[in-house]
């Protein structure tokens, strides 16, 4: 391999990956991917009792949920050209120091204000965490196969701790209050910190390739528009000229964020990568998925709560059995995908979650817990079977050297879905008079966006799509 930085040699990645352990590698990746699932989902349980602390609507707790969420589906793209530029191992580094301090932020907010804007700090370590843990991966993993294992295990801790969130912040809230649910990300990130500091090898630094501001402030504005606009129309209707106002602006500075693209000479996000199907189906199912999953999760919670009169553990005992099925079919994936080729796992994983949300429809107040939990059950088993072969195919359509910027374009668009789902399903639950109409709502919204991302499947199935190696 020769070197952009002059004329001293730089040794090839396989001899460089080999030189440390791989095993604390994978786990400082999965620790840092893993702690930002965490803080998407573990927040939703808490939602009745900081609102109980601080006061304040459904639409201020959707904030607390979404300027999070905001700041990292913006901000991914350029923490992955970050990490292209000067090294995923640093923006790791960096990234666990800035979400534990925000993490710390959170816990000891003093009003509601403070913690969404903490929350916002913690989007942005958030970015550069879940851009560079997996070019961590496709660097130290060097053999296809064992990559491919890597990711699924990856996937697996990272799965774990999104439907897991749910549960451990309803064992926390129940024995320490809400604030203790962001205290806990001190230990895991220094932990974290610690492992990719000191065992995980350094990636090869692009240092021809600047980053985009550009594009990036786009970017921004495009996500904070669209989300504000959303969020907003549960209180004053989709047809409000301010909603309306929004949405149009929103796409005006997404086609300037296209243009800025298309012009730079280095931009974070190369359109040309849209071209190549085994890079555009992957990043539009996720974005899609993650519209249902994100959205139905936000619901789940108030149906929990609100609707069914459950504390904040016993909410999140209630996710348990979704989290065993993500976590079960995460280990499942790879040798799944083996057998039947990746396309077809993905599509096996979207027909468990369109059934879960078809049995769903049939939900009024006079369900049950134990009649919805064979549905949750579907989607998490759905969910966890796709998420590898989707990943794994992603990474395998672009060159090494994009490796930052193909797993943050999948983590931009998966966080832009799920921007959406918590903002859209939010406002349909707000905006209807009884619970179950928005509920219904979504559920119909989401069997939709499922069979569209069937579609895209099929057509990767197609084109073949077994796993490399």
């Amino acid at each position: 391999m020769t070197s952009s930085l002059g004329t001293r040699p730089v040794p090839a990645v396989p001899r460089q990956a080999s030189r440390r352990p791989q095993a604390p590698t994978l786990i400082a990746a999965s620790l840092a991917f893993g702690v930002i699932q965490l803080d998407v989902t573990v927040v939703n349980v808490a939602i009745n009792r900081i609102g109980a602390t601080f006061g304040g609507g459904t639409t201020q707790m959707q904030w607390v949920v979404s300027s999070y969420v905001l700041i990292f589906a913006a901000l991914i793209l350029t923490a992955g050209s970050l990490g292209d530029r000067f090294g995923a191992r640093r923006m790791v580094c960096a990234g666990f120091i800035v979400f534990t301090v925000a993490s710390m932020a959170c816990g000891l907010a003093p009003g509601i204000g403070v913690l969404i804007a903490a929350r916002a700090v913690q989007g942005a370590g958030a970015a550069l965490l879940g851009a560079c843990s997996l070019a961590l991966i496709n660097h130290t993993f060097t053999d296809p196969r064992r990559r491919g294992r890597a990711i699924g295990q990856w996937a697996a801790g990272a799965s774990a701790a999104l439907s897991g969130g749910p549960v451990i912040g309803g064992v926390l809230i129940a024995a320490l209050g809400w604030r203790s649910i962001f205290f806990i990300n001190a230990p895991i990130g220094l932990a974290g910190l610690w492992l990719a500091w000191r065992y995980a090898p350094e990636t090869p630094r692009a240092t021809g390739r600047g980053v985009d501001l550009g594009a990036a402030v786009m970017a921004i504005i495009t996500l904070a528009l669209f989300s504000t606009s959303v969020i907003e129309a549960g209180a004053y209707g989709f047809t409000s000229p301010f909603v309306l106002a929004g949405l149009a602006l929103s796409l005006l500075a997404a086609a300037l964020f296209i243009r800025a693209e298309a012009r730079a000479a280095s931009p974070m996000l190369p359109l040309a990568l849209f071209g190549r199907r085994r890079f555009a189906a992957p990043v539009a199912i996720g974005m899609l998925v993650n519209v249902c999953f994100y959205g139905l999760i936000f619901l789940f919670s108030l149906l929990f709560q609100a609707e069914h009169g459950m504390s904040a553990l016993r909410a999140g005992l209630a996710f348990g059995p979704m989290t065993a099925a993500i976590l079960a079919a995460n280990v499942l994936a790879g040798r799944i995908s083996a057998a039947i080729g990746q396309a077809w796992t993905i599509l096996t994983g979207l027909a468990a979650m369109a059934a879960g949300c078809a049995g769903l429809l049939f939900a009024g107040p006079a369900t049950s817990y134990p009649e919805l939990l064979a549905q949750q059950i579907l989607l998490g088993a759905g969910l966890g079977l796709l998420v590898p072969p989707l990943t794994s195919l992603l990474m395998s359509s672009a060159e090494r050297s994009r490796s930052g910027v193909a797993s943050g374009a999948l983590t931009t668009f998966r966080q832009a879905g799920s921007l959406l789902g918590i903002a859209l399903f939010g406002s349909l639950a707000a905006g209807h008079a009884r619970f179950y109409d928005g509920l219904h709502g979504a559920l119909a919204i989401s069997i939709g966006l499922l069979a569209v991302s069937a579609v895209l499947a099929c057509l990767l199935a197609r084109s073949g799509s077994r796993p490399d190696g």
